[in-house]
């Protein structure tokens, strides 16, 4: 009896000792998760940004990517136009970019949704300003030529929007002169007794230390708000390739978090974000200084970017459906955390 029970326990305990050897293993590989590295180690992000309030918003940011403070590994390049960053960001030689809302819109319909939409950075800085003190409205500008730059984009889109919404034909009510820099429009105001023109800020402001008694007539942002059309006038975004959001969500959320402090480090610190936005070669401080408050930098993500971004493409898909890329996006352009 004793001789049976020494060799059942003996079975018993090589039984438990291959379980235990079998089981080993898998403790280290029983699920996906574990094989894989681990998601939250900083990543190397390349940014594109363009010269102006769309980029003003990264500085504080970009100083602490210089310094070794921010959490991933950020690059930021300033270019001149969008016409020098998209292509970039399309070759994948740029991660994210800061681009025009319309042109965000273009790059999703002719990438087959290869681009998302991460944040909106900047509501209006679109000003009509005058030489004189003649417009003081909409209707005063019949009959008078405008002078302004971005053609095709969402200056051009905006005004002809506004302008037929206050009972202005944009093609006969008014002239157009399209010119391809602010200082082309500048150089022009300069030599006329009066003029009009539409330009950005921090251009304007520009401008204005230039030209003795040019003046801001008509804010576009708030005669957009106005028609309470239950749309934003949206300048500027942030996108984002969609492979490159797919592999690093987390880098990517502590960016957005980042990124929002940055823009709110702006606003609340103008004096001290104007240096930075001299330093990273956007606009002199004096002149950022003046800017920023009418800029319209701003942080806006998930459902209320959703929202207001599609309200706004709504509006100009209506007045020209190419000026979006010829369709309304899809649900999986909106980046989700």
């Amino acid at each position: 009896m004793r001789k049976v029970l020494s060799i059942f326990l003996t079975v018993v305990i090589l039984t438990i000792m291959l379980a235990g050897c079998q089981t080993k293993p898998n403790d280290n590989n029983t699920t996906p998760e574990n094989t894989q590295t681990d998601n939250s180690e900083p990543v190397d992000i390349r940014i594109g940004g363009l010269k102006g309030p769309t980029s003003m918003g990264m500085v504080k940011l970009m100083e602490a990517a210089e310094a070794g403070e921010a959490t991933n590994n950020y690059t930021f390049t300033i270019s001149g136009s969008a016409d020098e960053v998209t292509p970039k960001l399309i070759k994948g030689e740029l991660d994210m970019a800061a681009v025009p809302a319309n042109l965000a819109s273009v790059l999703y319909n002719n990438t087959n949704g290869e681009v998302k939409l991460l944040a909106v950075n900047t509501l209006g800085v679109i000003y009509i300003v005058e030489k004189g003190n003649e417009v003081q409205s909409f209707e005063d500008l019949k009959g008078k030529t405008i002078y302004a730059t971005g053609k095709g984009s969402t200056p051009e889109y905006a005004l002809r929007y506004l302008l037929s919404e206050n009972g202005i034909d944009p093609d006969k009510d008014v002239k157009l002169e399209w010119k391809a820099e602010p200082t082309e429009v500048v150089a022009l105001l300069s030599e006329l007794e009066n003029g009009v023109a539409m330009m950005p800020q921090p251009f304007v402001t520009v401008a204005q230390t230039q030209i003795e008694g040019l003046r801001i007539a008509i804010d576009l942002t708030k005669e957009w708000d106005a028609l309470d059309n239950g749309s934003a006038l949206i300048t500027g975004v942030l996108v984002v390739r969609k492979d490159f959001a797919e592999k690093h969500p987390k880098q990517i959320a502590a960016f957005l978090d980042e990124y929002k402090q940055s823009t709110e480090y702006v606003n609340a610190n103008i004096p001290e974000a104007s240096k930075l936005v001299e330093k990273y070669g956007i606009v002199k401080a004096a002149v950022a200084e003046k800017a920023i408050p009418y800029c319209n930098i701003y942080f806006m993500e998930g459902t209320e970017m959703k929202t207001s971004m599609q309200g706004y493409l709504n509006v100009l898909f209506e007045q020209n459906q190419k000026s979006i890329g010829g369709e309304l996006p899809k649900d999986d352009f909106y980046y989700e955390k």
